[in-house]
């Protein structure tokens, strides 16, 4: 069985910044791909960032120069470093996991979400 929790979350004067973090335990063979999502009320949830093993970071066009995901693979953790935010990147944040768990089984977990409330 494996959990992620998140933390990091807050309330944040505009032009602010936050750090996410994201801690998977339980049984865990391999992380192969890490990301951050978010979704805003009345809103579908978007991908905000993401990182797989051997290739570069990608970010949505909206936090590109602000955002920043990286991961500690000895700490099983993925972070979200946010900077400048506005009022526009309120919402929850969600993190996901695909995570090798058995020899035989790759599987996609989620976080149970943290909020961020940016206010101007």
């Amino acid at each position: 069985q494996v959990q992620l929790v998140e933390s990091g979350g807050g309330l944040v004067q505009a032009g602010g910044s936050l750090r996410l973090s994201c801690a998977a335990s339980g049984t865990i063979l391999g992380i192969y791909a890490m990301g951050w999502y978010r979704q805003a009320p009345g809103k579908q949830r978007e991908l905000v960032a993401s990182s797989t093993f051997g290739t570069s970071s990608d970010y949505a066009d909206s936090v590109k120069g602000r955002f920043t995901i990286s991961r500690d693979n000895a700490k099983n953790t993925v972070y979200l470093q946010m900077n400048s935010l506005k009022p526009e990147d309120t919402a929850v944040y969600f993190c996901n996991c695909k995570i090798r768990v058995s020899a035989f089984r790759t599987s996609d977990y989620w976080g149970q979400g943290t909020q961020v409330t940016v206010s101007s």
